[in-house]
């Protein structure tokens, strides 16, 4: 069966159709979480285990670097390793949430040693770091397109926190806030490069499903961290 090339508006509205059904706002941990219905034991571990997800993107982003061949490309993303490891000890969104990890009262080697990370979670941060190591750099772009639906998410999220946990410090929450900014110029950059590069059928349906799959490593987080932790008190 032959598909047609979709416009770029049709592309575009596939990949938000995949946010709209599955991104992870709508899992029941997160819910709780903005509901304020979290024991602080499960607000710790929810820190604690997205840690092991937060220190793989550098590296997820070093893949796609490492499979592109397009100079232009690869400059226009090399920034996105420095934005989380940091151009100096001490900067970065690794080191932010570091700090949120100690505003929650969590010591920092306790998520530098992965002590609290649960083995489902793992295996999803490892599969999605595979899978960026492993496809096409236009697809493992495509995958990071989640970036389109961070900024009502960090919202929500940093309102919750301020509004029912008083308990974590607010001078941890520097990764929120700068994410609802951040993400935004991510997908300003990563959905033009998807739209450009995923130019035939065959890419644009692999690129919706490359979403697709993002979406299930973060509610894979989500379901492994639920079940060790729990929704509410």
């Amino acid at each position: 069966m032959t598909r047609d090339l979709w416009d770029a508006e049709t592309f575009t509205a596939k990949l938000r159709e995949i946010g709209a059904r599955a991104y992870h706002d709508k899992h029941a941990f997160h819910v709780a979480m903005h509901e304020g219905r979290l024991s602080r034991d499960a607000v710790q571990g929810w820190v604690a285990n997205r840690f092991a997800y937060q220190r793989i993107i550098p590296q997820k982003d070093a893949a796609i670097i490492a499979n592109c061949p397009l100079r232009e490309v690869r400059r226009l993303w090399l920034h996105r390793i420095t934005d989380h490891d940091g151009a100096q000890d001490g900067a970065g969104g690794i080191e932010a949430w570091l700090r949120l990890g100690e505003a929650c009262g969590l010591a920092r080697a306790e998520l530098l040693d992965g002590r609290h990370v649960v083995p489902g979670v793992q295996f999803a941060v490892d599969a999605y770091l595979n899978f960026a190591r492993q496809q096409p750099w236009p697809i493992a772009v495509a995958s990071s397109l989640t970036e389109l639906f961070v900024p009502d998410l960090m919202a929500t999220r940093l309102t919750a926190f301020e509004r029912h946990y008083p308990w974590v410090q607010p001078w941890g929450f520097d990764y929120f806030q700068s994410r609802v900014t951040q993400a935004r110029c991510d997908s300003d950059e990563a959905l033009p490069l998807t739209l450009t590069h995923c130019d035939t059928p065959e890419l644009q349906q692999a690129a919706v499903r490359a979403l697709g799959f993002k979406c299930d490593v973060l509610w894979s987080l989500l379901d492994a961290i639920h079940g060790k932790y729990g929704g509410a008190p």
